[in-house]
């Protein structure tokens, strides 16, 4: 159940922009504590793991993740509106003005590109970004570490984040083979459906030139697992780009719950907010007071 909404002249807007695993896994936490949330998106998101991104509301107008659902909307009214409803309004490709209107007191970057496309620590009273690609106290006034490991969730109020190895992080062993690529440019086509058990060898999907085409080159599993995410099919993707994901630990419910990774991240962009002082006096939620 979510806490009672903060006040948005009480407290305000925190954005975040890109509602993909990371970013919806932010939402979902602030969400829940009681923050008003609202988030923007690509015209065409390349989320992979779509059961538990939020972007998917680009493409199906509205998405539920884990009991939150959030809707597309077109304007600051109809974002307002959705909030009024408690549902998580997901701006697409807003204009600048639109954003400069809505003046958040937080925002988060959760783009993921691995570098700056934008940000300016001057976007809001507080300003956090998720990964490698920014400066705290320069682009950003915190950032969230995202690499797994020991320093995953750590808020970092100068320098940088740890550099994007290229290589996604070990699951039971396995690293970039579980992650899956498109072999050309073209089209996914999905043969199998997302948490599905897949054996080793099984093709989960073709790429083909054209959309929705029977012909294509095929994806196939290199372990047994869980197939834990393929990007929507309307998608143009480039040669290499990531299009899949495949879990080793075979455990469907992961499928469809956010993942201990982007929990950890939104634990610490939580921990930025309360600690950074850009609340005005004390938080409360539900009565309770928190300093």
């Amino acid at each position: 159940m979510r806490k009672t909404p903060l006040t948005p002249g009480r407290f305000g807007i925190v954005l975040i922009k890109g509602a993909g695993d990371l970013g919806s896994g932010v939402a979902y936490r602030l969400w829940r504590c009681g923050f008003q949330v609202v988030m923007t998106e690509l015209a065409q998101p390349l989320c992979v793991r779509r059961a538990v991104c939020f972007a998917e509301a680009v493409y199906a107008g509205e998405t539920t993740v884990e009991g939150i659902t959030a809707r597309r909307v077109a304007t600051l009214a109809a974002a307002r509106a959705a909030l009024s409803d408690d549902v998580l309004p997901l701006l697409v490709t807003p204009d600048p003005g639109l954003l400069a209107e809505l003046t958040p007191t937080v925002v988060v970057d959760a783009i993921m590109a691995k570098a700056n496309s934008g940000t300016q620590i001057t976007d809001a009273p507080l300003v956090i970004a998720l990964g490698p690609g920014f400066t705290a106290a320069h682009d950003c006034h915190a950032i969230v570490e995202t690499h797994r490991g020991h320093t995953l969730g750590r808020v970092l109020w100068k320098g940088q984040a740890l550099p994007d190895t290229g290589t996604p992080g070990p699951i039971e062993g396995y690293t970039a083979t579980r992650v899956l690529r498109a072999p050309i440019e073209g089209y996914v086509i999905p043969l199998r459906a997302v948490g599905e058990h897949i054996k080793a060898g099984e093709i989960l999907a073709r790429v083909s030139p054209q959309p929705a085409s029977e012909q294509g080159i095929p994806v196939r599993a290199l372990f047994p697992g869980v197939l834990r995410g393929l990007v929507h099919p309307s998608l143009l993707v480039q040669i290499g780009r990531k299009i899949g994901d495949l879990d080793p630990r075979d455990d469907v419910s992961y499928c469809f719950t956010i993942s201990e990774k982007s929990l950890a991240v939104a634990g610490g962009v939580l921990e930025a907010i309360l600690s950074s002082g850009s609340l005005t006096g004390p938080l409360s939620i539900n009565g309770n007071t928190h300093l």
